[in-house]
């Protein structure tokens, strides 16, 4: 019997910052180095949702330290869309992150209501190459044309999040989204992201859940860009 692979990163981790999270970056790190993660990634929301940072705080994130506890940090953002695909973050600060996820969240700004409105939405921001990962997608709230947004992901590279914590009680319905999402993923090479989306120190790296939906469809897991701390410097165009 095949073992079951081990993945080593954890993309999608929000600290106190989120306003409605409960770890510092220290407690994440601390957590992912006892759980042997190689790389976690800080993706606070963007400051369209409630209570979450305001602008300033981005460029902030340069003061993190690139390793703690031997644990590679990633300074990112989950974005939140907005119309016309739009996100809530401008250029010149998505430049200077590591790395941007980007999905739809209520009381955020966006007011597309529609599977069509919300389809031409997440292929506008996957056409933006500062957006390498949309979270979430399975997310029935924001009903989508899967295939049609699998095909774009394929297209433009852009990954397409298994998130764990719809699973395991967030965003209730996703599951059947989420593995469809993980089948056309793998029928038609769609790059993948398996991440935790915690929301406190004790969930990162909690992935079980997302990765056997990840397996038991078939993906290639070299289409799993989380699966290490190589794969994601690669995926990411970032120096070790």
């Amino acid at each position: 019997m095949d073992s079951v692979p081990v993945l080593k990163t954890d993309l999608h981790i929000h600290t106190i910052a989120s306003g409605h999270a409960f770890s510092t970056v220290n407690e994440i790190a601390a957590e992912a180095a006892r759980k042997g993660l190689e790389a976690v990634g800080i993706a606070d929301h963007g400051p369209a949702l409630p209570g979450s940072p305001h602008h300033f705080y981005f460029p902030c994130l340069k003061f993190i330290p690139d390793l703690i506890d031997g644990v590679r940090i990633f300074r990112g953002v989950e974005a939140n869309i907005l119309n016309g695909g739009e996100v809530d973050l401008n250029e010149a600060l998505l430049e200077r992150l590591d790395f941007a996820l980007a999905g739809f969240h209520d009381h955020a700004g966006y007011t597309g209501e529609t599977l069509e409105d919300h389809t031409e939405a997440l292929i506008a921001v996957m056409r933006n190459p500062r957006i390498q990962i949309i979270t979430h997608p399975g997310n029935p709230r924001f009903p989508i044309d899967l295939e049609r947004v699998v095909k774009t992901a394929a297209a433009t590279g852009t990954a397409l999040e298994i998130n764990n914590a719809s699973f395991v009680g967030s965003r209730h319905g996703s599951e059947e989204n989420c593995r469809e999402i993980a089948r056309l993923c793998a029928r038609f090479g769609a790059p993948v992201a398996i991440n935790s989306d915690a929301h406190i120190a004790q969930a990162v790296g909690v992935l079980d859940a997302a990765l056997g939906v990840v397996l038991e469809a078939g993906i290639p897991w070299a289409n799993v860009v989380t699966r290490d701390l190589a794969a994601v410097l690669a995926f990411l165009g970032l120096e070790k």
